[in-house]
């Protein structure tokens, strides 16, 4: 993780609070996975990419859980969290990227805590009314290739880089957690489906925007769930001339560990909550075929295997 979090009391948000009450705050309310999450930001620009990233929820909902984005010379860049209260403060970030990822992992932390519903960092699909997740360490192509994925006629997006999981007796749920995608420049340079996505979008300090897919695949291109059949992860490892593999269960909890559940926005990481999401990874992969794809060939014949797999 790019930054420190440091975990507080709710007395300290009190006192936090009073520290900055006399800010000039923009605030918005967003509906993620049913969580109020109210952003309080003296930023203009991350206030307009919050509103264009997130479902609104009513202004009369009270917030379950509230971020402070704060610049504070006096202070360094770090999160301090509160999970009693589910009350961050963000400070002197400069990329809206982490802000938005941070207001997910809160809502993951509560989500599990409270609802028996768990976050996945990846991207899911649904592919003629099947899910399919997409799991990956950074740099690895997962936006390359789920992106690759919703060029198929039957395809349509639950989300491209974080969502939640209900378990049930049946197949697990993948819910949305996000309305629009906030995407690099380039993926218009791989999929050349994209470049009219890109050229209308302006870009932030990091090359990075929050795009609306439905403008070049349509309004029924994104949908609110799927239920999950399929399980890809990704690695990019030219030593290994394996280029896919099947996994168990207890292989794919080993890769997840081993890279962190490819979710570097954890805010809390101790012995019990790892032993929760352990539990959960092996209820949710147990339901599930699961691959594992290495991505050391060209984004176009990576595609391809991919979609062989899950025909």
């Amino acid at each position: 993780m790019g930054y420190r979090v440091d975990i507080i009391s709710t007395e300290r948000v009190r006192e936090l609070k009073e520290k900055y009450s006399g800010r000039n705050f923009f605030t918005s309310k967003a509906d993620i996975c049913g969580v109020c999450f109210q952003l309080y930001t003296e930023n203009r620009g991350y206030l307009e990419m919050w509103t264009e990233n997130f479902y609104a929820m009513g202004d009369h909902v009270r917030s379950h859980a509230r971020a402070y984005e704060v610049s504070d010379p006096g202070e360094d860049p770090h999160v301090d969290y509160d999970p009693l209260s589910s009350t961050v403060f963000i400070f002197n970030f400069d990329y809206y990227g982490w802000v938005k990822s941070i207001a997910l992992g809160v809502t993951g932390n509560l989500l599990e805590d409270v609802h028996n519903i768990f976050s996945i960092h990846g991207a899911v699909i649904d592919v003629d009314g099947s899910g399919v997740t997409l799991i990956a360490p950074s740099k690895t192509g997962k936006t390359t290739q789920s992106w690759g994925l919703l060029r198929m006629p039957a395809a349509r997006l639950i989300s491209d880089d974080w969502y939640f999981v209900v378990l049930g007796n049946g197949r697990p749920t993948a819910l949305a957690s996000e309305k629009n995608c906030y995407i690099d420049a380039d993926i218009g340079d791989v999929w050349e489906e994209y470049r009219p996505l890109v050229a209308c979008t302006e870009f932030d300090n990091k090359g990075r925007c929050v795009a609306n897919i439905r403008w070049v695949r349509g309004e029924s291109s994104v949908i609110p769930s799927t239920s999950v059949r399929t399980v890809i992860f990704l690695k990019r490892d030219g030593s290994d001339h394996a280029l896919q593999t099947e996994l168990d269960t207890e292989s794919a909890i080993e890769y997840m560990l081993r890279n962190d559940l490819c979710n570097p926005h954890q805010l809390i990481r101790t012995g019990d909550k790892m032993k929760l999401r352990t539990d959960f990874l092996r209820k949710y992969f147990d339901s599930c075929r699961i691959f594992l794809v290495n991505t050391t060939t060209p984004p176009e014949e990576t595609q391809e295997r991919i979609r062989k797999l899950i025909a």
